[in-house]
């Protein structure tokens, strides 16, 4: 279940987690330079919703009970805090650093169906703060170019929303629809924004990349190789390649029948693409900043 890409303009290379890997003994962190073609890869024992790098060396992860620091080299991941949301059936999901290096990532009811999880601000002194609460399925955090608009999807809501975005507090306030996906094909999951201000977001079981512009209208839409694509990042030396994760097949609780049974599985499901060529320029990640 590959998710959360995030391109390091440091060291040129992309970052990305399979959130649900250690529940099969796969490993749950990712990292290829494309230059190289090298791939490295860490394992963890729980699932892994996010992570993000952090100035000083190492990453924040966002697991299934909360926030840890991890360290490439030693492997050693210590607890930052833990949140407060049923952990009988919640965990933490989709995360990313706004531009004053703090990190939100929000969770997800594990059987889908429940508004029983909370968005989470951690701060770089450490500190944890619950921004938004009665959340299925956190999803697509990102920041308009300006900092003034934060963009947050509920995906089993079938909504992307738009807050006014404080930077200097990290506060949100005034949310609103900035795009329903009722009538799509699809559910909302990843998003990242571009240079120009436009919002691209992963529709998962659709498998549409979709490019939306500042006042919700769909600008373009990309017909992806398999459904479930996850999450979408810009990256490449000039931030004009576009990396898109997928979802192999995936066990999903009946509560809903949104995930249909594939009779074989799909060619490539689980991969990593990437799109060239189209001349849209992405803009640079920031690091976890505590």
């Amino acid at each position: 279940m590959g998710e959360g890409p995030i391109w390091d303009v440091t060291t040129q290379c992309l970052y990305w987690v399979d959130s649900t890997g250690p529940r099969v003994g796969k490993d749950a962190i990712w990292r290829l330079n494309p230059s190289t073609g090298e791939m490295s890869s860490w394992p963890l024992d729980q699932d892994i919703g996010a992570m993000t790098l952090r100035e000083g060396g190492g990453s924040i992860l966002a697991l299934s009970d909360g926030f840890y620091s991890f360290d490439f080299d030693s492997g050693k991941l210590e607890l930052i805090a833990k949140v407060d949301d049923d952990p009988a059936r919640a965990r933490l999901n989709d995360g990313k650093c706004d531009r004053a290096g703090r990190f939100f990532a929000g969770g997800m009811d594990d059987q889908e169906e429940l508004g029983i999880c909370g968005l989470w601000r951690l701060d770089p002194d450490l500190s944890l703060t619950k921004v938004e609460d009665g959340i299925i399925c956190s999803n697509g955090p990102c920041w308009s170019p300006d900092n003034r608009t934060f963009y947050f999807a509920d995906t089993f809501q079938n909504e992307i929303w738009a807050y006014d975005y404080d930077l200097d507090t990290g506060d949100l306030s005034n949310r609103r629809v900035f795009a329903s996906t009722a009538n799509d094909g699809g559910f909302a999951d990843g998003s990242t924004v571009d240079a120009e201000g436009y919002l691209w977001n992963a529709q998962v079981i659709s498998g549409d990349l979709i490019r939306y512009a500042p006042d919700g209208r769909v600008e373009r839409k990309i017909s992806m190789p398999v459904r479930n694509i996850t999450s979408v990042m810009f990256g490449g030396q000039d931030l004009e390649d576009i990396y898109v994760t997928s979802m192999a097949r995936v066990s999903h609780p009946a509560t809903h029948d949104n995930f249909s049974v594939e009779t074989k599985p799909q060619f490539a499901a689980g991969g990593l693409f990437r799109i060239r060529g189209l001349g849209i320029r992405g803009l640079p990640e920031t690091r976890f900043a505590g």
